[in-house]
């Protein structure tokens, strides 16, 4: 899975990551095209029904993490926030995700317990810069016999503390051995991160996630160069809200199913989607 990511990578083409909270919304991202799938911390939180505030404990996040990689082909990518403590903690979490098949890790340096980084008024605090580097530097040694890129988050310019600053952060989590930054930013214009792509003089990829500036597209992202892996990271969630939000609503408003019925995903799909024929075949293979 890991090598899979690589060579993506390495082939120069932009890598498109979309978010999933299970299995079943993993194996649509897939089915879509999308060559990895994001195990979103903020997506699972939603689905649980609690903010995305470190609430949800290590193992919850794991178990689903390591359902999705059972299910689909396609490189996961975990969505660890801080790391869940220390830089020994970072070494135990990152070594459990390798197990479970995640091709890459994501940790960003913000305190813990995180705010959500788009929550308006959100607690954006950011760890020291040592500290995060000794993170990086325990995620790379626990991932590195099964091949996990470590992904380093800075949330500088979510906490408002300028380019200059996130591009120190970048280069320092570059140095301690990150595969790829991922650099984020809450502006409703991708102004930001074309200027910090354009000034990124590092050695390794950069990563995007554009869910407050939508207006940058996969076609201008590729014209900015050095970024590798742009990441949809709330889209499943948020899409399966608005379909349920509007066929809940008919099945009220008409007082029954009979029209949101033709509308709707059938029976039938559902069972393809959980492979109920290949489970059928096997039952005509082994069950005697």
């Amino acid at each position: 899975m890991a090598n899979a990511l690589k060579e993506k990578i390495a082939a120069g083409r932009l890598v498109t990551v979309m978010s999933a909270h299970n299995p079943l919304s993993a194996r649509l991202a897939e089915e879509a095209g999308f060559d990895g799938i994001w195990a979103s911390g903020f997506e699972l939180s939603a689905a649980y029904g609690v903010p995305d505030a470190s609430l949800l404990s290590m193992t919850q996040h794991l178990d689903m993490t390591r359902a999705i990689c059972e299910q689909v082909a396609a490189p996961v990518v975990a969505d660890l926030d801080t790391g869940y403590g220390n830089a020994i903690n970072v070494g135990h979490v990152v070594g459990a995700y390798a197990r479970a098949g995640a091709a890459a890790v994501v940790i960003e340096d913000k305190t813990f317990p995180k705010d959500t980084s788009l929550l308006a008024g959100g607690r954006q605090e950011l760890v020291r810069v040592g500290e995060f580097e000794g993170k990086i530097e325990a995620a790379v040694a626990a991932g590195k016999d099964r091949s996990v890129l470590v992904i380093a988050r800075t949330e500088a310019l979510i906490a408002d503390l300028g380019l200059d600053e996130a591009l120190r952060r970048g280069r320092a989590y570059a140095e301690a051995g990150a595969d790829l930054i991922l650099i984020h930013s809450k502006k409703k214009t991708p102004d930001e991160i074309v200027a910090f792509t354009e000034r990124w003089d590092g050695t390794v990829p950069l990563v995007i996630v554009p869910t407050a500036y939508p207006a940058l597209t996969e076609a201008k992202v590729r014209t900015l160069g050095k970024i590798a892996i742009v990441i949809y990271a709330n889209h499943a969630v948020r899409a399966a809200v608005t379909a349920m939000r509007k066929v809940f609503a008919e099945i009220r408003r008409d007082g029954g199913i009979d029209k949101v019925d033709k509308e709707i995903a059938s029976v039938e799909d559902i069972f393809d989607l959980q492979r109920v024929g290949a489970m059928k075949a096997a039952e005509k293979k082994y069950l005697r």
